[in-house]
C-alpha cells in the first residue's frame, strides 16, 4: 500500500470536480432528496467555481492516491478563504472526502495529518471545520482527533436549511 499527495493546479480541474461530485454523493446521496443534491452538486462544484477556488492563494487541494488511484482529496483555506470569520490564527480544512471504496485505510487521518502540519507551517494556532449534525462517523472522527465542538452554522443543501457544527482543534 502506497499514500501520496498531490497538490492540485488549474490541469487538475477536471479531474477535481469528478471526485468533488463523486465523493459528495457518496457521502450524502441517502440523506437528501435528488433535486438538493443536483442543485448543490451543480453550484458548489461547477468548473467555473472549482477554477475560482483554486485560483485564490489562500486556498489549496490536495489529491490523495492510494497505490497510485485517485481515492480523495482534501480543501484548506486560510485568511479571507475561510468560510466563516475565524481570524488570522486559524486554517480552515472545508473539504476532506474520500471514495466509499477506500475508505478504512487511513485515508482520513493521512490528510488530517497533512492539514495540522500545513497549521504549523502557516504559522497558525488553530484548525477548524463545518460538519454536518448528522454525519455521526465524521463527528466521532474528528472528536477522536482533538477536535470540541465550538459552534455551528448554517449550510444549504438546495433549498433546504441544515446546521454544520463548527469544531476547532488548536495546535499551539
Amino acid at each position: 500500500m502506497t499514500i501520496n499527495l498531490k497538490k492540485c493546479t488549474i490541469e487538475d480541474l477536471r479531474k477535481l470536480r469528478e471526485i468533488s461530485y463523486q465523493t459528495f454523493d457518496e457521502t450524502f446521496k441517502d440523506q437528501n432528496s435528488p433535486e438538493n443534491m443536483k442543485t448543490y452538486l451543480e453550484q458548489a462544484f461547477n468548473l467555473k467555481q472549482l477554477e475560482k477556488e483554486l485560483s485564490n492563494v489562500s486556498s489549496q487541494f490536495f489529491f490523495v492516491y492510494y497505490n497510485d488511484e485517485v481515492a480523495g482529496y482534501l480543501k484548506v483555506n486560510i485568511n479571507d478563504a475561510q468560510s466563516e470569520e475565524m481570524g488570522d490564527e486559524s486554517l480552515e480544512m472545508e473539504r476532506i472526502y474520500i471514495k466509499n471504496k477506500f475508505q478504512r485505510h487511513g485515508l482520513g487521518k493521512y490528510l488530517l495529518d497533512k492539514a495540522m502540519k500545513m497549521v504549523m507551517d502557516h504559522d497558525k494556532k488553530k484548525i477548524w471545520l463545518g460538519v454536518w449534525e448528522k454525519n455521526e462517523n465524521a463527528i466521532a472522527f474528528y472528536k477522536k482527533m482533538g477536535f470540541v465542538h465550538t459552534g455551528s452554522h448554517a449550510f444549504y443543501m438546495g433549498d433546504e436549511e441544515q446546521i454544520d457544527l463548527i469544531m476547532i482543534k488548536t495546535l499551539k
